[in-house]
């Protein structure tokens, strides 16, 4: 399937076919991938644009991160692999997998690989998915027990091809989740469900403690950036989330993502922000976009730290409780720390008991 490209022409040979093989759940950081040779070119051969050519150049300084290492990152590979987990992290190259796995936080991907939808700026396979099984909840809950986690997010493709676009499953593993893992923090990236409410519901009576929905890019740019999905109807999302957790009596903040690069203005990047507050949104990431492909849309420019520092300062303006910025940035990045009573509950997990029987609080980190 061809994909459109906003800002500047086609340039990429059609995406492959659609396919499909069945597979365990995924562990997956969400977010633009890098291209792969890890290089992007421009025109000059200094200005980022997108195709890989003779003149390629390497990302800026900025977007280095070091390589992931650490007793608790030797850990969680250990065990994702004899749990038979695909670790799209490592297979993606995140640039925060060592940062994250090293806090104890890692993003599941449920409902399979198999997307029914082609956004632009996304390296998920696109077809008629054939992956369901009602016990992945179950699954999935034991092996996140057995990995310790502080934190998880689930999220998965878009399942249009289901009643309910894969809702009941979201709610039957955060179910599962609470029961095997009470003390971690729970956040689920959910696509739109088409705009209905009663799958969204289903999700939030489960009671995650962060409920996210990204919109990805400005309004102006949402048709070629995201297949069949509407701005408006992912604010209404956003907004009918908070609207449920009042009427449910739960505790749940509500999290977008927006991509940076992608040819959007920064006036649009402002009432972007300025709409999300508008729906009482809680928590705002912005991270650079990268080309996964040359299918995929071109690359218009790089931001430097500067700039994500700034647009930083004008969500918070806004009245965003917790704002991530920068070039690594993606949707789970810190995600442990926005979770409601957070801090509370790493004290607590940290803790130790003296001789006295007192509780001995764990260092902060």
């Amino acid at each position: 399937m061809a994909r459109e490209l906003p800002v500047v022409g086609p340039d990429g040979a059609p995406a492959g076919a659609p396919g499909h093989r069945a597979h365990p759940p995924s562990i997956a950081m969400a977010g633009a991938l890098d291209p792969p040779d890890g290089t992007l070119d421009g025109p000059d051969g200094a200005a980022a644009a997108g195709a890989v050519g003779p003149r390629a150049r390497r990302h800026p300084d900025w977007l280095k991160a070091p390589m992931p290492a650490g007793e608790a990152v030797r850990d969680l590979r250990v065990l994702l692999r004899g749990l038979n987990l695909n670790t799209v992290c490592e297979s993606a190259r995140c640039p925060n997998l060592g940062e994250c796995w090293d806090q104890r936080t890692a993003t599941v991907m449920i409902l399979g690989d198999v997307c029914t939808r082609a956004c632009g700026f996304c390296a998920v396979k696109t077809g008629r998915p054939t992956w369901f099984d009602p016990d992945e909840p179950r699954r999935v809950a034991e092996a996140i027990a057995a990995m310790d986690l502080e934190h998880v997010v689930v999220t998965s493709v878009a399942r249009d091809d289901l009643p309910d676009g894969g809702a009941s499953v979201f709610a039957a593993t955060i179910r599962e989740l609470r029961a095997r893992c009470p003390g971690m923090g729970v956040e689920v990236l959910i696509p739109d469900f088409n705009g209905e409410a009663a799958p969204l519901r289903a999700v939030m009576e489960a009671g995650p403690d962060i409920l996210n929905h990204n919109v990805e890019t400005v309004e102006r740019l949402q048709k070629p950036v995201r297949k069949r999905a509407r701005y408006d109807r992912s604010l209404q999302v956003l907004a009918r989330a908070k609207a449920d957790a009042r009427e449910l009596g739960i505790a749940v903040h509500t999290k977008s993502s927006i991509m940076v690069g992608l040819g959007e203005e920064r006036d649009e990047l402002l009432a972007t922000f300025r709409d999300l507050r508008a729906v009482d949104c809680d928590i705002l990431t912005i991270g650079q976009y990268l080309r996964p492909t040359l299918d995929h849309l071109p690359l218009v420019r790089y931001y430097h730290p500067d700039e994500f520092a700034a647009l930083r300062e004008d969500a918070l303006a806004m009245g965003f409780r917790h704002v991530e910025s920068g070039p690594l940035v993606r949707s789970s990045y810190h995600a442990r720390g926005q979770v409601p009573g957070a801090e509370l509950r790493a004290l607590r997990r940290r803790a130790t008991v003296g001789p006295d029987g007192r509780i001995i609080p764990g260092p902060a980190t």
